[in-house]
């Protein structure tokens, strides 16, 4: 894709998953990548496969809930490299969602602690990366949001609320910025077959989940990661305030 060699490019949440697939993607791209995630082992580690392929990449440990930690991200990023073009934010605590009940019985610490990762994180990788994108002429922020945001459910109701404001805060950036060159989308995957899920789902339980869609097969990582790349690309460049899903048509809307 175009535009994006010798970018400079933070995916925020990418030890693992997909996270760790867009980054990949981006240093495919000819991106320099910053691997950011809670795991600083994971990190390293994902920014290691990326330079034995050839790719730029280092791992940072960082912890998107804590504003000091977040900043300091953003500035390794900039001493690293010497800017900052893109940010891919993708850390969520998928530890909590089994605990995420329904409004009347669900523990307000699970609320809280999910709100403060999957909302307030993305908030506060959002206001320190902006300054820095801005310096360099716009750039792009892309957010993975999830079509939980749009179908409703009987259970998870912290996990859908945080990804409906992802959505928002993605409009809002793209209203602000927009006009000064900077890019905000959201990306809601549907059932992606990583490698935690191909594990934990038996056969039948996969079966049933494709069959929600209109596709024949279940998502793959490279389907959000090349949507990743696209959106902070040359030629996603019209695209702005945009919720994107990829989803094989599960959410027709």
């Amino acid at each position: 894709m175009d535009g994006l060699k010798d970018k400079v490019v933070l995916v925020a949440g990418a030890a693992t998953g997909l996270g760790a697939d867009s980054a990949r993607r981006l240093a495919q791209e000819g991106a320099a990548v910053v691997v950011g995630d809670i795991d600083g082992d994971g990190a390293e580690r994902t920014a290691a496969s990326i330079v034995e392929l050839g790719g730029q990449a280092v791992g940072a440990q960082f912890d998107i809930a804590d504003d000091r930690s977040v900043a300091e991200l953003i500035s390794t990023t900039v001493r690293t490299y010497g800017g900052l073009d893109a940010v891919h934010i993708n850390a969520g605590d998928m530890g909590s969602v089994s605990r995420d009940t329904d409004i009347v019985d669900i523990d307000l610490a699970v609320w809280d602690r999910m709100i403060a990762v999957n909302l307030r994180g993305h908030m506060l990788v959002t206001r320190h990366s902006i300054p820095e994108l801005l310096r360099r002429g716009g750039g792009a922020l892309v957010y993975t949001s999830s079509i939980a945001a749009f179908t409703g459910d009987p259970q998870r109701p912290t996990y859908a609320a945080t990804k409906a404001g992802i959505n928002a805060l993605a409009r809002h950036v793209a209203s602000r910025w927009g006009s000064q060159g900077l890019r905000a989308n959201a990306i809601a995957p549907g059932l992606i077959l990583t490698d935690e899920i191909r594990e934990g789902a038996s056969p039948e339980v996969l079966k049933t989940l494709i069959g929600r869609s209109r596709s024949t097969r279940p998502g793959r990582p490279r389907d959000v990661s090349a949507m990743v790349a696209y959106l902070m690309s040359d030629d996603g460049e019209w695209i702005n305030g945009q919720v994107l899903n990829v989803d094989g048509g599960t959410v027709l809307r």
